[in-house]
């Protein structure tokens, strides 16, 4: 099941739709925090995917979920994130 977030804000001309898996069997939170005038931040569910609207330099950080915390385990350019015109439709 896919999961849609709220888009960026109309200051933003230029714009990716971006699709995240969560191909572990743990829970992970998903956090974009490196744009200005927007934050996102997610649980996504294993694996579930989580499509969102960026722009090609945000950094979508992932943290794998423990009790009390959340440990850094990855961070990726959205622009390698981004959904093909062809793979919209699956």
């Amino acid at each position: 099941m896919a999961q849609i977030v709220d888009s960026l804000p109309n200051e933003y001309q230029k714009r990716i739709l971006c699709n995240y898996k969560n191909a572990t069997s743990g829970i992970q939170i998903a956090r974009i925090t490196n744009i200005p005038h927007w934050y996102l931040e997610r649980v996504v569910f294993p694996g579930q995917h989580l499509l969102f609207e960026a722009i090609p330099e945000a950094q979508l950080e992932i943290h794998s979920a423990k009790i009390a915390s959340a440990i850094p385990a990855d961070t990726i350019l959205c622009e390698q994130l981004q959904v093909d015109a062809g793979e919209e439709n699956n």
